[in-house]
């Protein structure tokens, strides 16, 4: 990584368009309904089933990303254009609880649908190096959405057949072809991606009130409910704890020329996990809430404690990228996170406290790291 810290002082800084965080609420509708899914069958079938789908809806959701760092939805045609973009999304989201039975058709539609206009906007109107870059990545961004759709019609296996070798395409097809070429403004770039973060982790607090519903509200609900705001805080402040401003001086300093191909490793791969842990966090803090003094299933203890253990790695990913912040604590407590299932096992409200502790004491010691280096 090429450092050039006046990089990012000529750089201009554009900023995330309201538009844009209206279609990001719509993606997150999409990590609400994985939530619900899982919460309702920690299955290790329904495991697989919300990673793939979360996959698959990710790597567009990032191709929008990229859309709008590159296009700024300034016109009526543009404007209209993300509009069927969002329904696609919407359609998307209102197939997932069913899209591995009767569903599956609507969310390969939409996804059909997302993938359509996004590829025609950029090539339209991304500027000539990102249409460049965008026509050459285009094909396998129709291949692998022609998989998602065609599987949607197809039975059982077949449909998970199809889907994961969709996504496979998706994986393989930035390093088949040259990326370089896509514009990444910096300031955009960590802005949009942070809000997303920020709305998903704000999901796990909808799952607090989710779980609560019907519920007597007595002193046992209330404190269970306090300790699923303070995990999903202590996640919030994980990531955005300082780390904001740095990754965007971290982005902007990169050579332009691998800027591309290190903000997809940043905030495609990395980012994935992220998200996967909240979705899984989440579902976890549903299934706790009301059940403060009462054990959890093996499945729900894994989902609080895995989850936080796929969020830190993520983390950690994102940040070893970026050569940002120290990663020891960080991937001890995703470790550490594990140990926390026993337990679950005996009472919910419990090992909720546990994983809190176990933050702040990363973040304390961290800390105190950073500041006897400084």
């Amino acid at each position: 990584m090429t450092a050039d810290p006046a990089q990012a002082q000529i750089e201009p800084a554009v900023r995330v368009s309201t538009l844009e965080l209206f279609f990001d609420l719509v993606f997150v509708f999409t990590a609400t309904q994985l939530t619900a899914l899982l919460a309702d069958n920690m299955s290790g079938r329904v495991v697989v089933q919300v990673t793939l789908m979360l996959g698959l809806i990710l790597w567009m959701y990032g191709g929008y990303a990229w859309l709008t760092n590159a296009v700024a939805p300034t016109n009526r045609f543009r404007r209209t254009l993300m509009l069927i973009g969002m329904g696609g999304f919407l359609g998307i989201a209102l197939a997932i609880p069913t899209a591995f039975a009767a569903a599956g058709w609507v969310f390969g539609l939409g996804y059909f649908v997302i993938n359509a206009v996004h590829s025609v906007l950029f090539i339209k109107a991304g500027g000539p190096g990102s249409a460049r870059a965008m026509a050459r990545l285009a094909p396998f961004n129709l291949l692998s959405a022609s998989l998602v759709l065609v599987g949607g019609f197809l039975p059982g296996g077949w449909r998970y057949a199809a889907w994961v070798a969709a996504f496979l395409v998706m994986v393989v097809s930035p390093y088949l072809r040259p990326i370089a070429e896509f514009s990444i403004s910096p300031a955009h770039f960590v802005e949009r991606h942070g809000l997303v973060i920020i709305v998903a982790l704000g999901e796990s607090i909808v799952a607090i009130g989710v779980g609560a519903a019907g519920l007597p509200v007595d002193l046992r609900l209330v404190a269970v409910a306090v300790l699923g705001l303070s995990l999903s805080y202590l996640m919030w402040w994980v990531y955005f704890g300082g780390g904001q401003e740095e990754a965007e001086h971290a982005l902007a300093a990169v050579d332009p020329a691998r800027r591309a191909r290190v903000a997809l490793a940043a905030y495609g791969w990395a980012h994935y996990f992220l998200l996967l842990g909240i979705v899984v966090v989440a579902a976890g803090i549903k299934k706790a809430i009301g059940h403060a003094t009462d054990h959890l299933t093996l499945g729900q203890a894994l989902a609080l404690a895995g989850g936080l253990t796929v969020y830190l790695l993520g983390d950690v990913a994102f940040r070893r990228v970026l050569r940002i912040g120290q990663l020891r604590y960080r991937a001890a407590g995703a470790v550490l996170a594990l140990a926390t299932v026993p337990v679950g096992l005996w009472a919910a409200g419990v090992q909720m406290l546990a994983l809190i502790v176990l933050l702040m004491a990363m973040l304390y010691v961290e800390d105190r790291g950073l500041w006897r280096r400084s």
